[in-house]
């Protein structure tokens, strides 16, 4: 899940020093593919303690919805939220994100609508293609304006992204970094740095009693980072935490925006059917 807004773990990007998702994930021990599955999931938000007083009073909602489009995965995220600052201010901001991913993970198709106090704040769309999986791409954008800009090799788009981070935790791994086009940057590919806390057995308490399609399924916690498009870049622009399992269904999220974080809580899960 990335993904609107930016989308996840470490303050210093080491993506020039070690190899990408899908290189570190070669090699015989490989897990086999992720059962992931269609979902629609509601998530309740709310305020942690804010860092300073630019935000005092925080909460919102998020829809993610995932459908299995059979060649691909067609994504849905809207992002509402309502902040209020220490003179009263208050803001109401509403992202509205549609993506379309080739289970190839060649193929990203975006459109992202950012709304603040009833206006449109920006917009971005368009279609980006990878030559090969692990090899350079390019974004083309066609709003707000039409332009082209380079993908680098590995970039990841989202859904590859989410399996590249689970195999990644399966075998064992505690690091990954690469770049990362999700369609919300004008710019192209983000860096990202993922930290990963361990694979989890099946549990009994917390998200497990309360959704009981999560029963049974081992899970990892992991810490994203989504850094400019400089590898020299040293602080994050966005930072999100979640829980992961093995479906592919997050819980847990922590969303850092700098001055602010929100914590998000499922509150709703359906497991939709593949018309495949």
């Amino acid at each position: 899940m990335r993904q609107l807004p930016r989308f996840s773990f470490v303050l210093l990007l080491l993506a020039a020093a070690l190899p990408s998702a899908t290189a570190a994930l070669a090699g015989p021990s490989v897990p086999p593919p992720l059962p992931f599955v269609g979902q629609r999931a509601l998530y309740a938000l709310s305020l942690t303690a804010p860092r300073d007083n630019s935000v005092v009073a925080g909460s919102g909602r998020m829809g993610y919805e995932v459908l299995d489009a059979c060649d691909g995965w067609a994504v849905r995220q809207r992002l509402e939220m309502t902040l209020v600052d220490a003179n009263g201010q208050v803001t109401h901001t509403l992202s509205d994100y549609a993506t379309w991913e080739a289970k190839s993970g060649l193929v990203f198709r975006f459109h992202t609508l950012d709304v603040t106090n009833g206006h449109a704040s920006d917009r971005l769309a368009g279609e980006a293609h990878l030559v090969r999986a692990g090899g350079p791409g390019e974004a083309i954008y066609s709003e707000p304006a039409h332009k082209s800009v380079r993908l680098p090799a590995g970039t990841l788009f989202p859904m590859a992204q989410t399996e590249a981070i689970i195999l990644a935790a399966r075998a064992g791994k505690k690091f990954m970094a690469s770049p990362l086009f999700d369609g919300t940057d004008a710019n192209g590919a983000s860096w990202s740095s993922v930290v990963i806390d361990g694979w989890d057995p099946p549990a009994h308490k917390g998200v497990h009693q309360r959704f009981p399609l999560l029963a049974g399924l081992p899970s990892t916690r992991v810490h994203v980072a989504f850094f400019g498009r400089k590898p020299s870049a040293m602080l994050p622009d966005f930072e999100i935490g979640m829980r992961y399992f093995l479906n592919g269904v997050a819980d847990g999220l922590a969303m850092n925006f700098g001055t602010f974080t929100m914590r998000g809580q499922l509150a709703h899960l359906a497991i939709l059917p593949s018309h495949c």
